[in-house]
């Protein structure tokens, strides 16, 4: 009989908990490129309770004109979703709706009529275009601060064209901006090069919140593995976010 080697599925583990909420997830059915049925997200959140969150905060794409989203179509989802999550028994927070907020050619119109759903009270987060920059990004973040809202700006290790080394995170943190980074970054889940980013980014103390990003259940299983991961283990055990403050 050939010898066969087996490969355990690895069991969820609760260290999530002393995170208490996440607060980058894409859960809300079929508006961006996320969740696509409710089945879908509501095994997407059973997950995330197996794995020590106690609340969510979604956080669907307002993206010009990719999700031309509106915000009182959102907020009217959220409660028909919020709703099937309790019929499932689902043992998991919905504590509020926000939005990821991408900085592109219909931003400036956000700001000059404010309607952003927000992480808490006036904190709205915020992404970049992965691949490209985008000129005025630093004029725009200025002029929604001096509209009085906080800025968290999602997954900062992602963004290609930003180098650990050069003065772009220092100049947004020194601005005052807030960082987000995606704890599949830290187990691999991007690549290496965005792994390694993270790890700096959180070494140097610039991640005040930590999220998972989850779009659908390939994201929740790549979690599970995630909170096998020692990398991630030490990193919960060692560094101090904010989440538990939303």
């Amino acid at each position: 009989m050939p010898f066969r080697l087996f490969h355990t599925t690895p069991k969820p583990k609760p260290i999530f908990d002393v995170l208490g909420t996440d607060m980058h997830l894409h859960l809300i059915p079929g508006v961006d490129d996320g969740s696509k049925s409710p089945e879908e997200s509501i095994e997407c959140m059973n997950t995330l309770a197996s794995l020590g969150f106690k609340n969510i905060i979604l956080t669907p794409h307002f993206q010009f004109p990719r999700f031309p989203n509106k915000e009182y179509d959102i907020q009217r989802r959220y409660a028909d979703l919020k709703a099937q999550a309790a019929e499932a028994g689902v043992q998991l927070n919905l504590a509020g709706i926000a939005g990821e907020y991408r900085i592109d050619t219909g931003f400036q119109a956000r700001i000059d009529n404010p309607q952003f759903l927000c992480i808490k009270d006036k904190t709205v987060l915020v992404e970049f275009s992965l691949n490209h920059p985008m000129m005025g990004v630093d004029e725009m973040l200025f002029d929604l601060q001096m509209k009085g809202y906080d800025i968290i700006l999602a997954h900062p290790e992602r963004y290609a064209y930003l180098a650990i080394d050069g003065d772009r995170y220092r100049h947004f943190k020194d601005a005052g901006v807030y960082f987000q980074c995606n704890i599949l970054s830290i187990s691999g889940f991007y690549g290496a090069e965005c792994r390694r980013k993270v790890l700096d980014i959180i070494d140097r103390g610039w991640c005040e919140y930590l999220g998972t990003d989850t779009h659908n259940t390939i994201y929740a299983r790549a979690l599970v593995e995630a909170s096998n991961d020692h990398t991630v283990q030490k990193i919960l055990a060692k560094h101090k976010f904010l989440n538990s403050e939303l």
